[in-house]
């Protein structure tokens, strides 16, 4: 599945929720189904800065040359916003994420319901897997 089939996969899901009640819900539900990040990797190196909550994210590429993520997050909605991401970024290329129009954001509207911290730690989620895709696409080219 392509990032843009994974986009359009999570748009038509929040579709079915109406009201954003009923949205946070589900976005702390995917939060539980989340990659979960191994304990080594729950340190500081992989800490994201600029999130007010701490969110590990662990990146690694596979056999196929494809990148695959963990994270985690000591609050309930960010790791919820972690595991969207991830949902959106796992199993591509580090190509396919540095040319990723992540549009699902707006598309949703999350990026109108999220407090400003919170939008703040989402887009630093996603500046920090792109930086990771940049490292693997140049030391791996």
């Amino acid at each position: 599945m392509t990032i843009e089939e994974r986009q359009q996969e999570i748009i038509e899901e929040f579709e079915m929720y109406p009201e954003w009640m009923q949205r946070y819900e589900y976005i702390i539900e995917l939060g539980k189904d989340c990659p979960v990040i191994d304990l080594q990797f729950k340190t500081d190196e992989y800490l994201i800065k600029g999130c007010q909550s701490r969110v590990w994210m662990h990146a690694r590429k596979d056999d196929q040359g494809r990148m695959r993520f963990s994270a985690d997050s000591d609050a309930i909605i960010t790791k919820g916003l972690a595991a969207l991401v991830v949902r959106v970024l796992d199993e591509s290329t580090p190509e396919e994420i540095l040319h990723a129009n992540l549009h699902f954001i707006q598309d949703i509207g999350l990026n109108q319901h999220l407090s400003p911290t919170r939008s703040n730690g989402l887009a630093s989620m996603i500046q920090r897997i792109k930086m990771e895709a940049l490292a693997f696409s140049a030391n791996h080219s």
